[in-house]
Parts: structure tokens; sequence; C-alpha cells
């Protein structure tokens, strides 16, 4: 009775690692789907407020307000097209992962409309 026991005991402690690493690995994930949904956010705020005439000094006091780690560069295309570009970091928690993709992990929003 005792074999049993020691050997669920190993296969549990050779499983846990990768099990952890995965349900953190889930959570890595999610928090960057969370950070491009808020950039979404954040960017559709800026092209209103860009569309009502605001200045580029302006969204950048608008984008400080909301969180200071997030940049934005704003390019006029052959005047005909602006772009917004919205850029933050994602820090990783999860052992590894971070060899994998790069760790700061950066997402990025971009919005074209039309140069009126």
């Amino acid at each position: 009775m005792n074999k049993k026991r020691g050997q669920a005991l190993v296969e549990f402690i050779i499983i846990l690692p990768i099990l952890i690493m995965l349900f953190f690995g889930a959570i890595d994930f999610g928090r960057i789907i969370l950070r491009k949904n808020e950039l979404e956010s954040i960017t559709s705020d800026l092209v209103e407020l860009y569309k009502n005439g605001s200045t580029y000094e302006s969204l950048e006091s608008f984008l400080k307000e909301n969180n200071k780690k997030n940049t934005l560069k704003v390019t006029n295309k052959d005047n005909k097209y602006i772009e917004f570009t919205l850029e933050s970091e994602v820090n990783f928690i999860t052992p590894g992962l971070g060899k994998i993709i790069g760790n700061p992990y950066k997402a990025k929003v971009k919005r074209v409309i039309y140069y009126e």
C-alpha cells in the first residue's frame, strides 16, 4: 500500500511545476488581453478627442491622467491618414514565459483615421 502512495506522490511532484506554469501562463495571457482592451478603450477616447479639435498636448495630458506608463505616437501619413499608436508594457509573472515571448511584452494598439 505504501508503494502506491509513494508513486502517486512522485508523479504529483513531477506534474506540479507544469500545472503551475500553465496556471500562471493563463493569468499572464489574460493580463495581456486586458491591457490590449484598456488600450483600445483609451485609443477610442483619444480619437474622439482629436476629432473634436483637441491638440496633441491635450491628448498627452489626457493620456497622463489615465495611465502614465502608456506611450502615444501620432503620425500623419501622406496628409491623408492619421495613425494613433498607443503602447504599454506587460511584465510576466510566469517564470520562463518572458524568454519565449519577451519580457516585458509590448502591447500595442493602432488606429488609423482619415485626415479631413
